[in-house]
């Protein structure tokens, strides 16, 4: 017992230290004095050679997940993106930079993306606004 004692106070503690530092902290909400601002223009999706890759924020993306792409919206704001045409709506939180490519506002996970429109389009005009 004194053994296991020892060997968690050496190796467990400071391996659990270490990880927890470098582990990034994105908030749940938005940010107050953000929130109601809306942007308009192009959502475009995640190709899937960018499955469980690094994001900006840190996280390992996932087409699964309800997250996109922001040029400068903070991480972990909630936007509610809205597709213009059948004025279908998704919440996702932004957890990466991007698109770089101009007249697009945001790049949505597939899944995400495929709530509001058809994944064949690739492009879709949408209405970003930030949601608490």
């Amino acid at each position: 017992m004194q053994h296991l004692i020892c060997f968690f106070k050496r190796v467990v503690t400071p391996l659990a230290a270490l990880l927890a530092v470098g582990c990034t902290t994105i908030p749940a909400n938005s940010p107050a004095q953000l929130v109601g601002i809306k942007e308009s223009g192009l959502a475009s999706y995640y190709a899937m050679k960018y499955q469980f890759r690094t994001t900006a924020s840190g996280e390992r993306f996932n087409q699964m997940s309800s997250t996109a792409a922001h040029r400068t919206l903070p991480f972990g704001t909630r936007v509610k993106v809205t597709n213009i045409k059948n004025q279908q709506s998704v919440v996702v939180k932004i957890n990466d930079r991007g698109p770089f490519i101009k007249g697009r506002v945001i790049d949505l996970s597939r899944s995400a993306f495929s709530k509001i429109g058809d994944t064949d389009s690739g492009l879709i005009s949408v209405t970003i606004e930030v949601v608490e």
